[in-house]
């Protein structure tokens, strides 16, 4: 007999076309090997497609993002129930403390800032699955 073993579903947010690609190159880097990430344009986007689409293991938000940024989606996911054990990370350019209590606060997993050099994008991504295993679905 034989198992059906579903990708881990990832969610990426962000407007820039250049950066969901990269995070997909460096997302076929790391340690997950049967996965598959889905795209959103800004967090109006996210929030109706999570509304249609199944629940991913995993949301990766970027933090400045026009109509709803990262912070204002994190905060309209965390008041869904279905995604309240969904690690959700903000990821950003900037790196201030701010920022990132804010969003820790409002019930991010992690806050990633964007590093310059791809293979440290790919580190980070690797220790983000190493701490945070996906919600399991009901």
């Amino acid at each position: 007999m034989t198992t059906d073993v579903h990708p881990i579903l990832c969610l990426i947010v962000d407007d820039d076309a250049d950066d969901q690609e990269l995070f997909s190159a460096a997302m076929e880097k790391t340690m997950l090997d049967n996965y598959t990430c889905i795209f959103a344009g800004d967090g109006a986007e996210a929030i109706a497609l999570l509304n249609t689409a199944p629940v991913p293991d995993y949301i990766f938000l970027d933090l400045n993002m026009p109509r709803l940024n990262g912070l204002q989606c994190l905060s309209e996911i965390r008041k869904q129930e279905r995604l309240q054990e969904v690690p959700v990370a903000i990821y950003s350019t900037s790196s201030d403390e701010l920022s990132k209590n804010k969003a820790l606060g409002l019930g991010a997993t992690a806050f990633i800032s964007k590093p310059t050099r791809f293979h440290e994008l790919i580190s980070k991504l690797n220790d983000f699955f190493s701490a945070h295993a996906p919600a399991k679905k009901h």
